[in-house]
């Protein structure tokens, strides 16, 4: 398997495999794919391949029908590459970390669309069963999860167009700090058992 980031080719591949095999209960973009294994990596404990796999699909019975192995296979090393990538960054470059924001044109301006990949996070944070967060990072949380739940989309409108954008930028550090709580809590518990 390749390392590194996937290039604009791979991604977009990703991309039309998720909206080509998806469902209603599906990850449907690369977007929501990069929240959702960010997730995952910051997770307290392990999740298995196949664990996540199903979940991105929508559960067992809504597995893609492939048209080939090869096909399958490719989309699992570029998934795997991907999560590799943001796992490095993670780790070892948090300066690079990036979440993969959606960008929508609407009247020639360019604007950042970051419920999908809120709404992948919010699900890897389902499926990786986290435990009672201390309040702070409970708040640090919240910051991913206004974008991430419908249930918050009527406060999303009432916000101004700077308290909007800040609520945006506020996501990628929000996933660090979150990662880096997870990763302490794990170092210490894996010092314990030494």
């Amino acid at each position: 398997m390749n390392q590194g980031p996937l290039n604009e080719e791979e991604l977009e591949w990703l991309d039309d495999t998720l909206t080509q095999y998806g469902n209603d209960d599906s990850v449907l973009d690369v977007s929501e794919l990069d929240g959702m294994l960010t997730a995952i990596l910051s997770a307290h404990g392990t999740i298995q391949l196949s664990q996540w796999q199903t979940a991105l699909w929508g559960g067992e019975s809504q597995l893609p029908h492939w048209e080939s192995e090869k096909e399958q296979q490719h989309f699992n090393n570029l998934a795997c590459q991907h999560m590799n990538d943001i796992a490095e960054r993670l780790c070892h470059a948090p300066d690079q970390f990036e979440p993969l924001f959606g960008l929508r044109e609407i009247d020639g301006k360019e604007y950042t669309i970051v419920e999908e990949w809120c709404f992948g996070y919010m699900r890897g944070v389902e499926l990786s069963n986290w435990e009672a967060l201390p309040e702070q990072l409970e708040t640090v949380l919240e910051t991913i999860a206004l974008h991430g739940d419908e249930a918050h989309i009527a406060k999303l409108e009432q916000m101004t167009e700077q308290e909007y954008e800040a609520s945006q930028a506020a996501i990628g550090p929000a996933a660090l700090q979150l990662y880096r709580y997870w990763q302490e809590k794990r170092e210490a518990e894996s010092e314990v058992l030494h």
